[in-house]
């Protein structure tokens, strides 16, 4: 019988993978604030879908991943005649 890994063993295993992902995301952030243009920007559903992402990843809630992947996604039920545009952007385009 395969027993759960101990939170020791998972820090171990993916410590450094994910402390260079955390790195990778705050150099991203940092360019986001160094950049020029206007401050309207930051009501793109992409960058709000970025920060209440990352709200998500320091509550004390579990499920992050499954509550991330519903934040950016289309809340609606009914399916519709045509897509708008030509592709994803990776988070819904209505959220607010």
């Amino acid at each position: 019988m395969n027993k759960s890994p101990s939170k020791t063993d998972v820090l171990d295993l993916y410590f450094v993978e994910n402390r260079a992902k955390i790195l990778d995301l705050a150099a991203f952030i940092d360019r986001f604030d160094r950049a020029e243009g206007p401050a309207a920007v930051a009501s793109d559903p992409r960058w709000i879908g970025m920060t209440k992402a990352l709200s998500v990843l320091v509550d004390q809630a579990g499920e992050k991943a499954r509550r991330i992947l519903e934040l950016w996604s289309d809340p609606s039920q009914a399916p519709i005649d045509r897509a708008e545009g030509k592709g994803a952007i990776g988070v819904w385009p209505g959220l607010r």
